[in-house]
């Protein structure tokens, strides 16, 4: 049996992990901190990733806020709201995260925290990883590491070139908040998502375009004096009860194509490329992509495909999955950030709802 390394313990690589692992293949896994731990995640599975997750028992035995409604509010403060026809649910990565290392961890996947992947090299069929603290071989590399790494510039990757203006800032929060609502409230450069989570508190993760920090030069300032325009940030910052000492906090988020396999390293979740976070579904794309690439890996370790019809066959099923709602992921975002366009969208979502609902389909994909 072959053997498979997973740079990175997001979604997408701890889920990957369980389900080789359950099959029998050798996977270690590598990542840089140690759980339990917060990420700028928006927090939300679309509930097209339940009867998956329930099947392969990678989803926690605990009562998760049911989310159906989505509210839009403008810069300046309009509002409409929208019925979910899929939905979705709320769970924190911190709670996610760390129960699915555990059941990696009990499947007899060797995960290698505090553990840094440096470099990936591919060479006579076989890959050379480097960390920070040793040098592995591996048959098959998923590539697992998120948003933007060091590993991005190390293998060359075209969007990683190009400066990204985009912040992410992320807090937990107890406030008077809807249970089965997710929202999206608009400011000037940049839009906030709100929703409830494990543990009785709301996830409050935003976009901001840097020219709003340099403008203001730190994020308190920054917040008073944009994010607070929005008559709803303004009294969810003044009223809420902050969990965190200081926020979460991820430069430099890049929106722009990526390649599903790169240096014959097959891509999963944002490594493979990310969703504009509208109504959240980055972490149901990120499952799904796991349950693909394993399905893929599990093949050739099994010498049922070669190398070449694996990478074909990947990029061919996730640019079938997932190429199109990023896309429009991208067209919508155009919608959001700006006075006009964000009444736009508003205007969208409370008065002609068909269309409103469509949008939304088109950033979801189906159950599996």
């Amino acid at each position: 049996m072959k053997n498979v390394f997973i740079a990175g313990g997001g979604l997408a690589g701890l889920v990957s992990a369980c389900l080789l692992a359950k099959k029998g293949v050798a996977v270690t896994l590598a990542e840089r901190k140690t759980y339990p731990f917060h990420r700028v995640c928006g927090e939300y599975i679309s509930n097209e990733t339940i009867p998956f997750l329930k099947s392969n028992n990678l989803l926690p035995d605990l009562h998760l806020p049911q989310i159906n409604q989505f509210q839009l509010t403008s810069v300046n403060g309009k509002s409409a709201e929208l019925t979910l026809d899929l939905g979705g649910f709320g769970i924190s990565r911190y709670t996610l995260d760390h129960f699915l290392y555990q059941q990696a961890i009990s499947l007899g996947v060797n995960v290698l925290l505090n553990t840094e992947v440096e470099d990936i090299r591919f060479e006579n069929e076989m890959f050379e990883i480097k960390t920070n603290h040793q040098t592995l071989q591996a048959d098959v590399v998923l590539g697992a590491f998120g948003k933007r790494s060091r590993l991005d510039v190390k293998l060359h990757r075209d969007f990683i070139q190009a400066r990204s203006p985009y912040a992410g800032i992320k807090y937990h929060i107890r406030t008077n908040h809807p249970s089965n609502t997710i929202a999206l409230h608009n400011f000037k450069g940049g839009y906030c998502g709100i929703s409830e989570v494990d543990g009785n508190k709301q996830t409050l993760c935003y976009l901001t375009h840097r020219n709003n920090l340099k403008q203001y030069g730190n994020i308190a300032d920054m917040e008073k004096a944009v994010l607070y325009k929005n008559p709803f940030l303004k009294s969810i910052f003044e009223n809420a009860e902050f969990l965190y000492v200081k926020p979460e906090v991820i430069n430099e988020i890049s929106f722009a194509r990526k390649t599903p396999v790169t240096n014959h390293i097959l891509m999963t979740g944002d490594s493979a490329g990310m969703i504009t976070p509208l109504c959240g579904n980055g972490m149901a794309m990120a499952i799904h992509s796991a349950k693909i690439a394993s399905e893929l890996v599990l093949e050739f370790c099994n010498n049922r495909v070669t190398r070449t019809e694996l990478e074909r066959e990947y990029t061919h099923k996730w640019n079938a999955l997932f190429a199109r709602r990023l896309w429009a992921g991208r067209q919508i975002q155009k919608l959001f950030g700006a006075e006009w366009t964000s009444n736009l969208a508003v205007n969208l979502v409370g008065r002609v709802k068909p269309v409103a609902g469509w949008l939304v389909k088109q950033t979801h994909g189906d159950i599996f």
